[in-house]
């Protein structure tokens, strides 16, 4: 265990990576809707507008002169921080549990780390609500309201962090009016911190990101990941989606142990398409906001709109691949996160 204050663990970050000033309309020190003035990511001419569309302005946690909301979350994540706890946890003895199966996977860094990040976010913003998956595992609500709210994932890629593998990350993502508006993830290893904003554009660190626009199968790298369940109809079903993907002439199909990182692969265009059953909304609530931003579709399985809640998703860089995948995979069935 690493014994270091919040204050410690995440200081300011030394260069934020997106510092517009943003104003809520009625001046008032509650979440809205906000005005954006000020400007380009660092090192870069005035930023295009994004692949997200003009939509209506973002909301934004705070009143006059908060800071920017993306900002906040980097250092809730402690972008750059100066105790890496993951890091160094990475390398050490853990303390293992397990949740829903043998292979869904806690240590103590998950529970950790997930508490210092609500203790950061909940000192600037005491009436906002929460959804965290160590929080959620030991009973607390998953229930998305119109509430401004945090969902976090503390260490995703847990099952890589106990073999130090070193896929692992740390994401945050916001939601108000039910509406996803921002989303953070920090790889651990790489120090890569992918970022997006609704209406703003996605980067990597600060490099605009920009989903692949393949449309053919036969020339497309496909990303998922197996669950937690490892039941033999469950594993029939799993592996029978990929070997229909295979069928289709696909140039692979591709698991690295964390949702959140291979979605980041498909925001940078580094895959095609990604697609699970079994991840959950903290998996799912930053990346979404991330690959949207870079020009990318996210929807249900079914095809149909995404339902955060249902802990299943097809992502690609275009609507072609995406409906294509899911005509061709079978459903894996998993509970609701807002029925636990």
């Amino acid at each position: 265990m690493v014994n270091a204050s919040p204050g410690q663990l995440f200081p300011q970050s030394p260069g934020a990576a997106d510092s517009r000033a943003l104003v809520p309309r009625d001046g008032s020190g509650d979440t809205g809707a906000v005005e954006s003035r000020g400007a380009a990511r660092p090192g870069s001419a005035a930023a295009p507008p994004s692949p997200g569309g003009n939509r209506s302005a973002p909301a934004q946690p705070g009143g006059p002169g908060a800071m920017p909301a993306e900002e906040m979350g980097e250092r809730a994540i402690g972008h750059r921080f100066r105790v890496q706890i993951i890091r160094k946890a990475l390398t050490e003895e853990k303390q293992v549990s397990t949740k829903t199966s043998a292979a869904d996977l806690v240590t103590e860094t998950d529970h950790f780390v997930e508490n210092l990040i609500i203790s950061v976010l909940k000192e600037k913003f005491p009436s906002h609500r929460f959804i965290a998956e160590e929080s959620t595992a030991a009973g607390s609500k998953c229930v998305l309201t119109d509430s401004p709210t945090w969902i976090i994932d503390p260490v995703d890629g847990t099952c890589n962090f106990v073999h130090r593998f070193p896929t692992v990350a740390v994401s945050i993502g916001f939601a108000v009016n039910k509406e996803l508006e921002f989303g953070v993830i920090y790889h651990c290893t790489e120090e890569r911190l992918y970022t997006g904003r609704r209406g703003q554009g996605a980067f990597c660190n600060d490099k605009r990101l920009q989903v692949s626009k393949e449309t053919d199968i036969s020339k497309a790298l496909i990303l998922t990941e197996i669950g937690p369940k490892r039941d033999p109809a469950t594993l029939k079903l799993f592996l029978g989606n990929i070997e229909r993907l295979l069928k289709a002439q696909a140039h692979g199909v591709r698991v690295i142990g964390s949702s959140t990182l291979a979605l980041c692969h498909l925001a940078s265009g580094a895959a095609d398409a990604y697609y699970q059953f079994g991840l959950h909304c903290w998996d799912l609530a930053p990346a979404t906001v991330i690959i949207r931003e870079a020009g990318g579709t996210v929807i249900d399985t079914s095809g149909g709109p995404l339902d955060l809640m249902s802990c299943r998703v097809i992502a690609a860089g275009t609507r072609e691949m995406a409906m294509f995948i899911a005509q061709e995979i079978q459903t894996i069935h998993y509970r609701r996160d807002d029925e636990n």
